[in-house]
């Protein structure tokens, strides 16, 4: 099953800080790693983290960075002053945990934040 059919499967489940399971809820790293079938990190707060520590714990899940998106990929957003967000490229959007609508959701258009990093898994580059 591919990385987009998994996060479309996970649309509406609650948002949840540090959530890893579609039954108790889900944040942006926890669909993540539900999409990419990947252990993720715990423990980081809302705004901590540097988009070369996140490019670290990507790669070292098998992700290789691109620098064209495709549906599917894996994009690092800056969503806010001093905070990284993990999203889905859906073909005409985004899939995201958000923290302000307290779901996963997808949504349609442009990518509304500036996107850092794009990664794919290996082998669909």
């Amino acid at each position: 099953m591919s990385p987009l059919v998994r996060a479309r499967e996970a649309l509406g489940t609650p948002f949840r800080l540090h959530g890893r399971c579609v039954g108790e809820g889900l944040d942006c790293v926890g669909l993540a790693g539900l999409a990419y079938g990947c252990a993720v990190p715990s423990g980081y707060r809302l705004r901590s983290g540097t988009a070369e520590g996140v490019a670290q714990v990507v790669e070292a899940a098998g992700l290789v960075r691109v620098s064209d998106v495709r549906a599917g990929d894996l994009l690092l957003v800056r969503s806010g002053p001093g905070q990284l967000h993990l999203a889905i490229a859906s073909g005409d959007g985004v899939i995201h945990a958000d923290a302000g609508l307290r779901r996963v959701v997808e949504r349609p258009g442009p990518v509304p934040w500036p996107v850092v990093a794009r990664w794919r898994p290996v082998g669909e580059d």
